[in-house]
């Protein structure tokens, strides 16, 4: 079997299961002293659509629900995790590997903002670097008794959530947009990327759906009408939420009190996830 050969072309080659040239698992082992339940990767087509917002409240709306939580901040370039979390200093080790931090409330953290020198040194590294501290972020370090640990990898289809997919375990995925048309088509795309790669799309939550006027309680769509319910027909994904633009929410990630934020918004989303695996 050549190199140019697909998968589907065994079925009748006389070498078929003794061939050199078969697809071998790219996946990593985790630590040894790591024990990992459920990996949902928290992903979105483009930036600036709170990604790393909507990860850090589905980890803290599953904590809720009495499971064990961690998150890994695979954003390497843009570390914002720990700054929600309020979380600061250097992660500790062991001879046996990397320890995350722990947030006020109990939930695992590891971020490459733990590891420099000072938390406002830039990451200037090339993509396999990136890619390979990701792994790292698996192999190295000890998620101990974790049931639900979120992978918040960067915006787009690059190197990280190609690395993701491939090296952990992925249980499946939650994809995040916001209601402009843009996102919306971008949003197909990371869609694509993970039918391509073969993992399960668990659903959409879409942020900025809308804003309430605390006055009156109506709500006034100020980024248009949403397009996430005709994606998520068009690819029978379901959509997880609807979160509404939250000063209260800006105002617990900017001060690191992301785990004292009030709303139900995530809760029926991670009821479905728990559900799912």
């Amino acid at each position: 079997m050549s190199e140019s050969c697909k998968p589907s072309d065994c079925a009748g080659c006389p070498s078929a299961g003794n061939c050199s040239s078969k697809p071998q698992s790219l996946l990593e082992e985790p630590n040894k002293m790591s024990n990992i339940g459920k990996v949902i990767g928290v992903v979105s087509g483009k930036g600036g659509v709170g990604k790393t917002m909507i990860s850090s409240l589905l980890a803290v709306s599953m904590q809720r629900m009495g499971k064990n939580v961690g998150i890994m901040d695979a954003d390497i370039t843009g570390p914002s995790v720990p700054k929600a979390f309020g979380i600061h200093g250097k992660a500790d080790a062991c001879e046996f590997g990397i320890i995350p931090t722990k947030s006020k409330m109990g939930i695992d953290v590891m971020s490459i903002n733990l590891l420099l020198e000072n938390e406002s040194d830039p990451v200037v590294w090339r993509g396999p670097v990136i890619a390979g501290v990701v792994k790292q972020f698996w192999t190295d370090v000890i998620w101990k008794d974790i049931d639900y640990l979120f992978v918040d990898m960067p915006p787009g289809t690059g190197d990280v959530p190609l690395t993701v997919f491939q090296s952990l375990p992925v249980d499946g995925i939650v994809i995040v947009t916001s209601p402009q048309e843009l996102v919306s088509m971008i949003v197909e795309k990371a869609v694509k990327m993970a039918k391509l790669m073969n993992i399960p799309i668990l659903g959409i939550i879409e942020n900025m759906s809308y804003f309430e006027c605390p006055d009156c309680g109506k709500r006034h769509k100020i980024y248009g009408d949403s397009h996430i319910e005709d994606i998520a027909k068009e690819y029978g994904i379901p959509v997880l939420a609807q979160l509404p633009v939250c000063p209260d929410l800006a105002k617990h990630c900017d001060q690191g009190t992301i785990e004292l934020f009030e709303g139900d918004w995530l809760d029926a989303a991670v009821a479905q996830i728990d559900g799912q695996n």
